[in-house]
């Protein structure tokens, strides 16, 4: 047995024989952690750039639109073929995930190129669109040169950050984005308080540790992974290509609704003034900073999921779903009920402004309720992407992202101003976790628990 087969086979040991629970934690407290710190980091440039004024701090959070709209990029082709590479090491087929990781690398190389292109060439309609005001516009656009220059090396950065979690890979994929966390984390402080470049500041700063973030994930990825990255793998069949973004449709849905949806807030709050968009923006951040757990946990259960659901393990991605749920219901709780008891020290933190502080505490409040929720929809999501049904996953995404936050939006505006805009996403996100239980239920009850077993 040669060595790659050798260790084909060990991890495929691995991947059907360790006591589920502690699989899914093992790949799990890396990913988690990793995606605490991106939402830190996250979270880091409106905390220095809310020294600057409110009008300032707003425009972060038009940005963080952009930003997840390229994450959707990512996320289609980082778990799509994530989940395909880890459908090839169960058949133990080394030369399909690396056609599978390498197509995927150079496509995220061209689609991040697009995108940079395409967003600095219509820089000023971008930021219209996005809900930039025209006090906020000179600093969205300052902010957003950044986010655009660096668009090619984030995208990338979540292709290999995604594959390393699928090949188990986990720890050393939390190391790349941590590193370029904590960088930002002193770039920021350094930049604006140190050296005043004002929000240009957090912008360089930020794409500076995205650069880092990418290439220690691009060394990881050469040393650690069995899928090999060349432009040799490349593949030149488009049904691959069709593959790798039908399985991580789900991901590039839920992102992308998810940014037209804060585009769509933003202008429904264009009308209440800076100080409404910039509270609400404090209010999405720390709701992805608690979704984050969830998304974390969910992310070293997919996975466990794929490869066992390939492998013909069915007990195993049932014990994981459950497990998924139970750990990720005592996570979201701890900071939900966190966030609910100190909304105002938090929106506090960011901004010291007495307005944004009354819409951004009463906003944050109930976004904690509605996180909860996150349990049973982000588990049940994954669980579908995983096990490569994409059209069902797909409806789950749009679910929380369009599909009811965009109705609680207009009813809400209609009937009750900025407190029906403030409302919608929790109403969303509860809506969302009661209508995942059927699907849940389903899979539980109808898959069996091994391969032609009933």
């Amino acid at each position: 047995m040669t060595a790659s087969a050798h260790t084909t086979e060990l991890y495929y040991k691995k991947m059907t024989t360790t006591p589920v629970p502690g699989l899914i934690i093992t790949l799990g407290i890396p990913t988690t952690v990793s995606m605490l710190i991106t939402s830190i980091y996250n979270m880091v440039d409106p905390y220095f750039v809310g020294t600057l004024g409110a009008s300032q701090q707003a425009a972060t959070g038009i940005l963080f639109t952009l930003q997840a709209i390229i994450q959707a990029v990512s996320f289609m082709l980082g778990q799509g073929s994530g989940t395909m590479v880890s459908k090839a090491l169960a058949d133990r087929d080394t030369k399909e995930a690396s056609q599978y990781v390498s197509t995927a690398f150079f496509t995220g190389i061209a689609a991040g190129s697009t995108l940079t292109v395409t967003g600095l060439i219509f820089m000023n309609p971008l930021m219209r669109l996005l809900g930039s005001t025209d006090t906020i516009m000179p600093y969205a656009r300052e902010y957003g040169l950044w986010v655009l220059l660096s668009c090619p090396l984030v995208v990338c950065s979540f292709i290999l950050n995604n594959n390393l979690r699928y090949e188990g890979k986990a720890f050393y994929a939390m190391i790349g984005l941590t590193f370029g966390g904590v960088l930002n984390i002193f770039g920021d402080y350094l930049l604006i308080r140190v050296i005043p470049l004002g929000v240009s500041g957090a912008g360089i700063s930020t794409a500076a540790s995205q650069a880092v973030s990418f290439f220690i994930l691009l060394y990881f990825h050469k040393k650690m992974a069995q899928g090999n990255i060349s432009l040799d793998a490349v593949s030149r069949n488009a049904r691959m290509y069709g593959t790798i973004m039908r399985i991580g449709f789900p991901a590039m849905v839920r992102q992308g609704l998810a940014s037209f949806s804060n585009g769509f807030l933003n202008n429904l709050t264009k009308s209440y003034g800076d100080a409404a968009i910039a509270a609400m923006s404090v209010v999405n951040r720390f709701s992805a900073f608690v979704m984050c757990v969830g998304l974390g946990v969910g992310q070293g259960f997919q996975p466990v999921a794929s490869f066992n659901y390939q492998a013909g393990k069915y007990k195993r991605v049932k014990q994981g779903l459950l497990f998924t749920m139970a750990a990720s219901a005592c996570l979201i709780g701890v900071l939900a009920l966190t966030g609910f008891l100190f909304a105002k020290p938090i929106v506090y933190a960011f901004q010291e402004s007495r307005e944004v502080n009354e819409i951004g505490a009463f906003a944050l409040r109930w976004a904690c309720l509605g996180v909860v929720f996150l349990s049973l929809s982000v588990p049940t999501n994954m669980l579908y992407q995983s096990i490569r049904k994409p059209g069902i996953s797909a409806v789950l995404s749009m679910f929380r992202s369009g599909l009811l936050l965009i109705p609680a939006l207009l009813i809400g505006t209609c009937f009750f101003g900025l407190r029906g805009i403030q409302l919608a996403q929790p109403v969303a996100d509860m809506l969302t976790g009661l209508l995942s239980i059927p699907f849940m239920l389903y899979f539980l009850k109808k898959t069996p628990d091994e391969c032609g077993m009933p």
